[in-house]
């Protein structure tokens, strides 16, 4: 399966022109089975409590509908973030996947939320880390701060996740994740992470770029730098299988060991 990822600056508060830019990028990975935008893509992220009240939607609202346009037009899979409104009102950051017949794949619900940024403006997601199929591969998802959690990928990994999909939006100074936990997850699950960020500048913040696809073995496939890009990586079942028989980090495990981690 080929995977790409669009690293941009954000287009905050204009929804109808990332749906615009969308339907272009979309074209031009023609040849990628599943294209991969960054968190909060449909609003931009550093928006404000006030205005993600306003432009948050439903799962299946006008965006997802003409995003599901946009699939089908382009014969690819879409792997977008966005404000979701859920039934009872909360707003959650979320990422949903659309797949290349325009259907509804899944949705996921930011979990860990990062700082008073994100506190502001959203509701924690719950317990539900779904683990879907796409093109014979097994596709897990997580969105920016979720992964420096290594319980998260870990648990997707176990559940038999195979690609972890990443929508982000890392900003300096925390190049560390972008540049060295992104590897590190995909070596110790024995997994590929697809990790799309922004970069550029929104309000105060200063996006680090450096979207890429780590694969089982700690090598990345695809890198960005910091500016925007469309890259594309194939992902290789060969080279996983190779890794998961050198590095047998989930065969090894002891979970009676680990059982006091969550007493704490």
């Amino acid at each position: 399966m080929r995977v790409a990822l669009y690293q941009c600056p954000p287009l905050p508060l204009d929804v109808a022109g990332n749906l615009q830019r969308l339907h272009q990028l979309a074209l031009e990975a023609k040849g990628a089975d599943l294209l991969v935008l960054p968190e909060m893509f449909l609003t931009g992220y550093n928006i404000g409590q006030d205005a993600v009240s306003v432009l948050a939607e439903v799962y299946n609202g006008e965006s997802a509908q003409q995003i599901a346009r946009i699939a089908r037009t382009a014969g690819i899979a879409i792997l977008y973030g966005y404000a979701e409104r859920a039934e009872d009102g909360q707003i959650y950051n979320a990422v949903q996947l659309i797949d290349a017949q325009g259907e509804r794949v899944c949705n996921y619900r930011k979990t860990h939320l990062f700082g008073d940024l994100d506190r502001a403006m959203f509701s924690p997601g719950t317990n539900e880390f779904p683990v879907v199929e796409l093109n014979g591969w097994k596709l897990g998802f997580l969105i920016c701060y979720d992964l420096e959690f290594p319980e998260n990928a870990r648990r997707l990994a176990i559940e038999g996740a195979e690609l972890i999909l990443v929508p982000t939006a890392n900003m300096i100074p925390f190049d560390f994740v972008a540049d060295v936990t992104v590897r590190s997850r995909a070596f110790e699950n024995q997994c590929y992470v697809a990790y799309a960020n922004y970069c550029g500048q929104e309000g105060d913040i200063q996006y680090c770029g450096q979207s890429s696809i780590a694969a089982p073995d700690g090598s990345r496939i695809a890198q960005a730098g910091l500016d925007e890009a469309l890259i594309v990586g194939e992902l290789d079942r060969q080279l996983m299988d190779k890794s998961r028989s050198a590095n047998r980090y989930l065969a090894d495990r002891r979970p009676e060991l680990y059982a006091a981690l969550n007493k704490r």
